[in-house]
């Protein structure tokens, strides 16, 4: 069986490490960073910060004087850069508690990943950059609250599949204006492919059409998506947790597997590229630097005694799709128990935090639908399989898993679908009497699939094809989240077009879970 976590695969790229950080409290010294960089602002893409503990986050830059610069270097020489950072509890830095300085080398696309620490749980704090004698957006974070304090409530956004060339990111615009302890976001924060023909009507170089699959050339890709200013203005209002799911990648790819069938040499080095690239344009923890064609993303985060965010890894240690991918009628490999969309032990990794975990509230944060999805209002089942419904065995091991160890709340978030749903998880749903264990909400795209509409054929067809399916809607936008200890609220906020700018933002319908009762209500 291929996926196996303890595989170490290592395929050099630019001899990539990790960079210094200096850290202190003392007095800024802006002599050694005061180089003249060519080109304009370096700090093009933004700020961001992520992955919240009670006493730090992470920092992240990346400085791009160029950032479409055709090569994907962002316009940066070839030799390190001295960064420069603050953190203070206000944002005009008058009460600053943490500096430092960082090395941006070459060697991992002149970014910045500073972990910082020391800092009080739950608190606002402020943090900002220089470098080339410019001075960064003022960035805010958050950290999260001490481990078992007793917490109120958790407030956060997710939202998945934002490609670029299919509209504008105006879902963002309004993300920025709520009051969010963080932002989740769940894969295909890139897409791999040609971006010259675009609804922002933007002219871009023949460095755009071809099949993105070099490491320049994933950066280039990043530096185009991250050039959005709705973007950059979530990142630096709230601290974010990423994942992948396969656009970061290729489409669909599974473990070594390309959906195309390239050569699996020739593959594992294309998904080195990616990952170095991830890393490179995401403000995760050095814990998750790229080995090679492997990275590590899978995790865990606590919020206080309420909630326990779990990220889980469904492309790199998965089994290949069965039936050919794609949809499958009746497809009777699926139910293979030995199939698997985690791989052994990161499924092992994840009961195990199911039986240790205390929090009331424990979340998954998830790639593609959990839930069976059928698209057959007949006998038959018709059944994406790439998602779990083409890995069954695990899928069950999951929610009966969560049951047995007595998992009080257990509620999946999850991207990838283009469509809002809300709907119970069952223990086994290939047992129409089946208990309901869990529930899943699945949110939306940011831009990919178009404008969307409110009501679909298909949408009709699985709300008549799945009894456990509670919502559907196939507009665009992002899913707001409110936890408390005696209830989960989903609101599915939307907008009705993305191929102009400046759509109004509604909450098109709102969904809860109450504490000790799996299964999803409207409001």
């Amino acid at each position: 069986m291929s996926g196996k976590l303890n595989r170490r695969r290592v395929l050099s790229i630019g001899g990539a490490s990790a960079a210094a950080v200096l850290l202190g409290t003392g007095a800024w010294s802006s002599a050694a960073a005061d180089a003249r960089l060519r080109g304009g602002y370096p700090f093009s893409l933004g700020v961001a910060s992520g992955d919240p503990l009670p006493d730090g986050v992470v920092l992240w830059t990346r400085l791009a004087p160029e950032p479409l610069a055709a090569d994907g270097s962002g316009g940066m020489p070839d030799k390190p850069v001295q960064v420069l950072f603050e953190v203070a509890t206000d944002d005009r830095f008058r009460d600053v508690v943490r500096r430092g300085s960082a090395t941006a080398t070459p060697e991992l696309g002149h970014s910045v990943h500073a972990e910082i620490s020391g800092l009080q749980p739950g608190r606002e704090y402020f943090y900002r950059f220089r470098a080339g004698g410019e001075l960064s957006p003022v960035g805010r974070t958050k950290t999260a609250p001490a481990a078992g304090a007793a917490l109120a409530s958790l407030s956060f956004a997710f939202a998945s599949c934002q490609q670029w060339k299919a509209g504008f990111y105006t879902a963002y615009q309004h993300m920025a204006a709520d009051d969010l302890d963080l932002v989740v976001h769940l894969g295909d924060y890139i897409y791999e492919d040609d971006q010259t023909a675009n609804k922002r009507g933007v002219a871009l170089g023949d460095e755009f059409k071809p099949e993105t699959e070099t490491l320049g050339r994933y950066r280039l890709q990043y530096s185009l998506f991250k050039s959005d200013p709705h973007l950059q203005a979530v990142h630096a209002r709230f601290p974010w947790v990423v994942t992948m799911d396969d656009h970061e990648v290729e489409n669909n790819w599974a473990d070594e597997i390309s959906e195309n069938n390239a050569d699996p040499a020739l593959f594992l080095q294309r998904r080195a590229a990616a990952f170095q690239a991830l890393y490179e344009n995401q403000p995760v923890r050095r814990a998750a630097m790229p080995q090679g064609p492997d990275m590590r993303l899978h995790r865990r985060l606590q919020f206080g005694d309420l909630a326990e965010l779990t990220m889980i890894d469904t492309r790199q240690y998965r089994d290949d799709q069965p039936c050919g991918d794609g949809t499958a009628v009746d497809c009777a490999e699926r139910l293979d128990p030995n199939r698997t969309i985690l791989g052994a032990e990161q499924r092992d990794w994840l009961l195990d935090g199911f039986s240790r975990s205390q929090a009331r509230w424990q979340i998954l944060g998830n790639q593609a639908p959990m839930g069976e999805t059928d698209l057959d209002a007949g006998p038959a089942k018709e059944l994406f399989m790439d998602p779990w419904d083409g890995y069954v065995a695990d899928r069950n091991a999951v929610l009966a898993g969560a049951a047995d160890r007595g998992v009080r709340n257990l509620v999946v978030i999850t991207g990838d679908r283009h469509q809002n749903y809300a709907w119970d998880l069952k223990r086994d749903f290939e047992d129409p009497n089946s208990a309901t264990v869990a529930s899943e909400f699945v949110g939306t795209s940011i831009t990919s699939g178009g404008n969307g509409a409110d009501m679909t054929d298909d949408g009709r067809t699985m709300l008549a094809a799945n009894p456990h399916m509670k919502f559907f809607n196939s507009q665009r936008g992002y899913v707001r989240c409110t936890v408390t200890p005696e209830t989960w609220r989903s609101d599915y906020r939307v907008i009705p077009f993305i191929e102009q700018q400046d759509a109004p933002i509604t909450t098109r319908a709102t969904y809860v879970v109450e504490d000790h009762n799996p299964g999803v209500q409207p409001a």
